[in-house]
């Protein structure tokens, strides 16, 4: 009874919210500096605030990523909260690094040490001078409150950071292409790594948790496992021939201030999930690299061409309502589009106008009853859904409510997803990822086709 009072409690009617947002569709920068950092080779993530605030985040990646998620934390108490947090800090780099050994220490900031004030580099250059960084040892930092962005905002601040810190021109250039992945899935770093070498392109990936959040089952406890960027590659960045950021919102700072910083040429692409989207990235790699694209390229584009033309009865005029992160909501709409399916509304929690310029630029301007929430909440979106029924939903975990509510069929898609499993494993990006997300759709449609029908329709074959 209980379930069923919080799941009706929203109304249709909607009412104006100026300062209250309720469900929404974003969680705090920490989260995602915490992943960045994981995707670094022998690196261990701080967490510089409370013990709190470092559980929550490790639990939300751990839940996700079904995986242990290893950081640190500057254990604030009383008195780090009134007097500030470096005395907590210079401590943590002699523990660490005595106990856990990593070659780099990745500081992130939380709400607290930002509100205190803690000067980050300053007391990072202490811990030098007094020798409490080994040789061969490193620590950086990014500056990621909680009270500004999301943790699409705390992933590309770390990821800059990396390349603030260690990316060095030597004038000895490389053959490699430095590829910025932002925030896909384990799977999908591996999949655009397969997808690079399937095309003859030497390659530095940063970050990279493939290897790491997707680990075999050994028998064996491995903290730093052999996944990762590795530190020596990342400071060869800066004699990339060039460099393509996947995303605009995720690895668009990092790759800019490749750019500026070493003079590596750089083009920002949207995520390459979908047809179109991919079309953009191969191409891209084909130019920057001076390749062709290989045979077995060209065939598995085939293959999803060939799916998207025996599943357009199903997708055509179809509507969907969709929630998630900037950079993926822009390729997995267009991909939508290409489906003739109709995307009727669209939420994420992370505010830019960039984000809803380039949506447009994509699928078009809204259309009348259409939806474009910027930043938006989940709560705004059902209301949205109850005024409007979709035939479709695609979000993270937290759309199940919704999709229980209004009795809609739900494709799950993005970050957290915390009720299944197989989301870290296969990918959705390039042409075989999107042939998995087509799968997906067609199935969610598929079963409510067969829940609904009449015995006299309930068909065998498709």
């Amino acid at each position: 009874m209980a379930t069923e009072l919080y799941l009706k409690h929203t109304e249709a009617e909607s009412v104006p919210r100026s300062a209250l947002t309720v469900n929404p569709a974003k969680t705090c920068q920490p989260i995602g500096a915490m992943y960045a950092a994981l995707g670094v080779h022998n690196c261990l993530p701080h967490s510089h605030g409370s013990q709190g605030c470092c559980s929550y985040h490790r639990s939300a990646l751990t839940r996700h990523y079904k995986e242990p998620v290893m950081a640190a934390t500057s254990s604030f108490t009383e008195g780090a909260s009134v007097f500030g947090g470096q005395a907590n800090l210079l401590q943590a780099f002699n523990t660490i690094f005595s106990l856990y050994d990593p070659q780099i220490i990745a500081v992130h900031t939380t709400c607290l040490s930002e509100t205190i004030g803690d000067d980050i580099p300053q007391i990072i250059g202490k811990a030098v001078a007094e020798g409490k960084i080994p040789a061969g040892r490193f620590v950086l930092h990014a500056s990621t409150p909680s009270y500004v962005g999301s943790h699409v905002t705390g992933f590309a601040n770390m990821t800059k950071a990396f390349i603030d810190y260690f990316a060095e021109k030597t004038g000895k250039s490389t053959d490699k292409v430095a590829v910025f992945p932002g925030w896909v899935e384990p799977s999908d770093m591996a999949e655009i790594k397969r997808m690079l070498e399937a095309m003859g392109v030497p390659y530095t990936l940063l970050p990279d948790t493939s290897g790491v959040l997707d680990t075999p089952m050994s028998g064996t406890y491995e903290m730093y496992p052999e996944g990762g960027t590795k530190l020596d590659d990342i400071r060869r960045l800066g004699d990339a021939k060039g460099a393509i950021g996947l995303g605009s919102y995720c690895s668009g700072p990092a790759a800019k201030l490749l750019d500026t910083k070493c003079r590596v040429p750089t083009e920002i692409l949207d995520l390459p999930i979908g047809l179109a989207a991919t079309d953009r990235f191969i191409d891209t790699l084909r130019r920057v690299a001076g390749v062709a694209v290989s045979d077995q390229i060209i065939k598995e584009r085939g293959r999803l061409l060939d799916m998207m033309a025996d599943m357009h009865q199903y997708t055509y005029g179809k509507t969907v309502a969709l929630a998630g992160d900037p950079d993926q909501l822009c390729s997995l709409a267009e991909f939508l589009k290409d489906l003739d399916m109709k995307v009727k509304y669209v939420v994420t929690g992370t505010p830019g106008k960039a984000y809803e310029a380039r949506l447009t630029e994509l699928i078009g301007e809204a259309e009348e009853g259409d939806w474009r929430g910027a930043p938006g909440d989940l709560f705004a979106l059902h209301q949205k859904m109850k005024q409007a029924p979709v035939d479709l939903l695609i979000a993270n975990t937290y759309g199940k409510y919704i999709a229980r509510d209004e009795d809609v069929p739900f494709v799950r898609f993005g970050f957290p997803i915390l009720d299944r499993v197989g989301h870290a494993d296969f990918p959705y990006v390039g042409y075989r990822g999107a042939l998995r997300i087509m799968e997906k759709i067609l199935n969610a449609l598929m079963d409510r086709q067969d829940r609904d029908a009449p015995n006299e329709r309930f068909e065998l074959v498709m």
